[in-house]
């Protein structure tokens, strides 16, 4: 899996509330404008992924937090009115919570993006107390799964 640091929405971001990611991709080149076009459909083509995944173990003082991770666009860079193209639904702390747990590993979906795109994480039943999160788009997502030798895949 290669990383293009234009395509990272978070690295390592600290996230214990309610949050956007600290990167928001603009979908326009610089120096081109708008124009009468003003979504475009990334989601078709060859395949891009979003990935999304716990750098370092989330904590919270009662273990109760739930996380939903959501992929919008938007025509402003603060996604104050955001289109959601991908969400994980609300996942439970157990599920989200280890270092190193893959959050979100998925295709992203036709649809009319703005010009904005990034990520927002929600946090209920919390707050976290600490824990940090990677997020990024990547043509190649790693989804390498190691069996037991010897055993029968059906």
């Amino acid at each position: 899996m290669i990383l293009d640091k234009f395509n990272e929405f978070s690295d390592a971001q600290a996230v214990t509330a309610t949050a956007i990611s600290t990167n928001v991709i603009d979908l326009y080149p610089l120096g081109n404008s708008v124009g009468t076009n003003t979504t475009r459909d990334i989601g078709t083509g060859e395949d891009i992924y979003l990935v999304v995944m716990t750098e370092t173990a989330a904590t919270d003082t009662s273990s109760d937090a739930t996380l939903t991770v959501t992929l919008e666009s938007d025509d402003n860079v603060g996604l104050t009115s955001a289109t959601t193209h991908f969400s994980t639904g609300a996942l439970a702390f157990a599920a989200f919570s280890p270092a190193g747990t893959v959050v979100a590993n998925v295709k992203l979906p036709a649809g009319s993006y703005e010009r904005y795109l990034g990520v927002r994480y929600t946090v209920a039943s919390g707050p976290l107390t600490a824990g940090t999160f990677n997020a990024f788009l990547v043509k190649d997502a790693q989804a390498y799964r190691s069996y037991a030798v010897g055993s029968t895949i059906v």
